[in-house]
């Protein structure tokens, strides 16, 4: 067996040790699909975060602490006699072939634009087969909410259900920054609520339209923001100032500072 299949086995055996009945860690034997799965996630959203910092060590960690997600929930269904992580690993290599026939079923040249045809052309039929019908019944609800948005809008537009173009999106911006202006001049919480909800959606199709990954952008600019106003705490504390104490003239400064050091950083 190889390196990878030897530390593979180590890692099914010690989740085995550790959901062991009697002699198991009391944690571990207590969770369930349902209260592991908010690490899962959280996990997901490391590895992104580790890629977003260009932190390879991390990622490495990070991609561990996701594989364990894997293991742990593949253990717990083995126990209800469902499935174990062989039939995960199977599945996935079967589903890579399936949506790969240009390598696989009739190897041959195809474009990026042609394989993406064949691939959701791929996943259309898989999900008719396990009875999936309609166009947006599958799409996870446990997504982040720009992701999701911008999924939903590339299942409709299969359909042909969209805007025609991005300057289509662009004038349906404006008209949900006017419906927030009027629910807040109107007062109404719960409308402002809604209509901020109708605009981030539309934001995120804005992006689509615009070959941008909507959360990659908005991850990376809380990313640009947060090592910003870190630079600031730093230069407020080489002058010795309180950050409470600065005006707005002065936050302006520091920001200005700060967004030229980030900027030369890089």
């Amino acid at each position: 067996m190889s390196e990878a299949g030897d530390e593979l086995e180590a890692l099914l055996a010690l989740m085995r040790t550790l959901r062991d009945p009697h002699a198991g860690c009391p944690w571990d034997r207590e969770q369930s699909f349902a209260s592991i799965a908010p690490f899962t996630i959280e996990e997901a959203y490391e590895v992104a975060d580790a890629i977003g910092r260009g932190d390879l060590d991390r990622l490495r960690d990070e991609l561990g602490d996701l594989l364990f997600q894997v293991v742990f929930h593949a253990r717990m269904a083995e126990e209800a006699g469902r499935f174990d992580f062989a039939a995960v690993a199977r599945g996935i290599r079967d589903k890579l072939i399936r949506r790969h026939p240009h390598l696989f079923a009739e190897p041959r040249a195809v474009d990026v634009a042609q394989l993406h045809v064949s691939w959701e052309t791929q996943k259309a039929s898989e999900r008719a087969a396990a009875g999936v019908h309609g166009v947006l019944s599958d799409v996870p609800r446990a997504l982040p909410g720009l992701a999701r948005a911008a999924k939903l809008g590339r299942r409709a537009r299969r359909v042909g259900f969209d805007w025609r173009d991005a300057a289509g999106v662009r004038a349906k911006i404006d008209e949900e920054l006017a419906e927030i202006d009027a629910a807040l001049a109107a007062r109404e919480r719960t409308q402002v609520a809604d209509e901020i909800g109708d605009l981030l959606f539309t934001v995120a199709n804005w992006a689509r339209h615009l070959e941008v990954d909507a959360e990659d952008a908005l991850r990376r600019a809380a990313l640009k923001f947060e090592q910003r106003f870190e630079c600031m705490e730093r230069l407020a504390e080489r002058d010795r100032r309180s950050l409470r104490a600065l005006d707005a003239a002065q936050w302006q400064l520091l920001w200005d500072e700060a967004k030229s050091l980030t900027k030369k950083d890089k």
